[in-house]
């Protein structure tokens, strides 16, 4: 087996037991990212320099018996939404394309000081507003599966990365599905986290309500790993939680008979490919398998998620997006008037859909429909966490799609609507605060794409669903 197609764990493990440098490791990915990047695009800036530096740091701490994490020596990706200092981070947009941090995000700080390798910041939707990675201001992810076909978004590049063996695992962020949908294309697994559960503090935002950062790797166990890293309580986020973190690579190997896992009827609309539902499925019949007991449900109000969210996150966004002037942030362009100087950066800075979000945002915070829209919105956001706390009580976590179909070509997707609705099985949970996992389970039998499969599980409750997609991609693999 390949270096670059070991899992991180394994990899992980053949570093700590000195069979591979960290070295090794770093230089083995960064030929892959030489050999395939160009066709692929997974990568706004690979930092080949610097992994190989941080490479042989790991390699010393291996030397001197100080390694500082399981992570240590790993190479891993970060969205190029989060803040790293002395290293450009772009947000895939051109109003920020030379921007470079002078401080690092939280979540990398904690990977920095478990010993990560740094290998490169992946592309992404710009500001993270979309789901096919195809409004990044400097071009277009391919799924590493099918290159006329979308990655997914907008942590469309982390997952390709994943995917294309370009690294040991990567951080996305998901705000209505950016985690879970790209894994889902791309065969790979993403965890969105709890509200709360990881700081997002030094990461760009987009609907600060929403926003969570997780992993994408090519396990259950490999997202584990890293999410014991980055998961707890942040002094400068004052989202995040006092919960303890749990121990999520021992709750790994928890049993799931005696679970009980719920299958929202709501999930099975018109449309849905035929592919996907197969393997739906099969996974139940696993999991039954597995001693676990299936149970129908209903979230009733699942129709409103995509228009509520589509209310809820524009009217944040546009406010998010006002510190983007020219002036503190981006590319100063010359005005007689401060409004022509802001006029101006927005105008040549911003791409199409993020200019069409803030548009949304601003009118339905304008007077007159701030009650008719964000206020009704809200009231039915609160609905729908209602539903998933109901349907809690009984059930141990939910089993569903995570997109009605496969990787879509891209360019098909032609009007702004048909995009939204691609987040059609993902968004509740972001209403609703809750973490979520996405395993591959399978592939369709034509294309040959991958499929996988969505766990919701309680807020806070990430070593559940972790188990459960572990299991899961067990019995896959034997």
């Amino acid at each position: 087996m390949e270096i670059t197609t070991k899992t991180l764990a394994e990899l992980s493990r053949l570093f700590r037991e000195g069979k591979l440098s960290s070295r090794e490791i770093t230089e083995a990915f960064l030929a892959e990212i030489a050999k395939k990047e160009k066709k692929i695009h997974a990568f706004v800036t690979v930092t080949d320099d610097l992994a190989r530096e941080m490479a042989d740091a790991a390699d010393a701490r291996r030397k001197n018996k100080t390694l500082l994490s399981p992570l240590d020596g790993m190479p891993i990706a970060l969205k190029d939404v989060v803040c790293t200092k002395g290293i450009k981070t772009t947000a895939s947009s051109n109003i920020l394309k030379n921007f470079i941090p002078p401080y690092d995000g939280e979540v990398w700080r904690r990977l920095l000081d478990a010993g990560v390798v740094l290998i490169g910041k992946t592309n992404t939707d710009e500001f993270t507003m979309g789901s096919s990675t195809e409004t990044s201001a400097f071009g277009v992810t391919h799924n590493p599966h099918d290159l006329t076909r979308s990655p997914g978004g907008s942590s469309g590049g982390s997952a390709a990365a994943v995917a294309a063996n370009f690294c040991a695992g990567a951080i996305g962020t998901d705000t209505g599905g950016s985690i879970r949908q790209p894994a889902h294309f791309c065969g790979v697994t993403g965890l969105k986290v709890s509200y709360g559960r990881v700081s997002r503090w030094g990461t760009m935002p987009m609907a600060s309500s929403l926003d969570t950062i997780g992993p994408l790797a090519k396990t259950p166990e490999d997202c584990a790993m890293i999410l014991q890293v980055i998961a707890g309580r942040d002094v400068h986020d004052s989202t995040t939680t006092d919960a303890p973190v749990p121990d999520y690579i021992g709750e790994l190997e928890k049993s799931v008979s005696g679970m009980t896992i719920g299958i929202p009827k709501e999930y099975f609309i018109e449309g849905i490919d035929p592919d996907v539902l197969e393997t739906m499925n099969s996974m139940k019949a696993v999991l039954e398998d597995l001693g676990a007991t299936i149970k129908e449900v209903s979230l009733p109000h699942t129709e409103y998620g995509v228009p509520v969210y589509y209310i809820i996150a524009p009217s944040e966004i546009s406010a998010n997006m006002a510190r983007y002037d020219g002036l503190r942030f981006g590319e100063g362009l010359q005005g007689k008037t401060i409004e022509e100087i802001y006029g101006a950066s927005r105008h040549e800075g911003l791409g199409d859909e993020v200019k069409r979000r803030i548009l949304i945002g601003t009118y339905v915070l304008s007077a007159g429909y701030y009650d008719a829209y964000y206020r009704k919105a809200q009231k039915v956001r609160t609905l729908i966490k209602q539903d998933f706390d109901n349907v809690f009580e009984h059930v141990d976590a939910l089993l569903t799609p995570p997109s009605p179909t496969p990787a879509f070509k891209i360019g098909s997707k032609s009007s702004p609507l048909q995009m939204y609705l691609e987040d059609i099985f993902t968004i509740p949970g972001n209403l609703a605060g809750i973490c979520g996992v996405v395993v591959p389970a399978g592939e369709s039998k034509k294309e040959k794409l991958p499929i996988g499969v969505q766990i919701f599980g309680p807020a806070f409750k990430e070593e559940n669903i972790l188990c459960i997609a572990h299991h899961l991609y067990q019995a896959i693999q034997t």
